[in-house]
């Protein structure tokens, strides 16, 4: 039998993947799969500019997926739920698998002569 969710649970866990479904989130999450980093760090990394990657990183912090620690006058961030990296991992498989799919369907190129 499966399991009821609460109407709370559900909303919870909508809110993850409603975070999760913005590609800067995703990749600010990759970036602190190697450990903390500044904002400056992150949005270096990113290529984006520092109050863009410091309004992603109060999303994901608001949702509990991230992590802010003081350090004198600036702040270092690290995950903070540890199962995102599984949810990206499943996710990632599944797209991989599918994309490999694809492209054994698909007829070959053809090159220009």
């Amino acid at each position: 039998m499966v399991e009821q969710l609460s109407d709370d649970t559900l909303q919870l866990i909508a809110g993850h993947f409603r975070v999760l479904s913005e590609p800067v989130r995703l990749r600010l999450l990759h970036v602190l799969r190697d450990g903390e980093a500044s904002v400056n760090e992150l949005a270096d990394a990113l290529g984006i500019s520092q109050p863009s990657a410091s309004k992603h990183l109060a999303v994901l912090r608001d949702q509990g997926l991230v992590k802010r620690r003081k350090e004198g006058t600036s702040a270092r961030f690290s995950i903070a739920a540890d199962f995102v990296f599984e949810i990206c991992d499943i996710v990632c498989d599944g797209v991989r698998t599918e994309l490999e799919r694809r492209q054994s369907v698909l007829p070959p190129q053809r090159t220009a002569s």
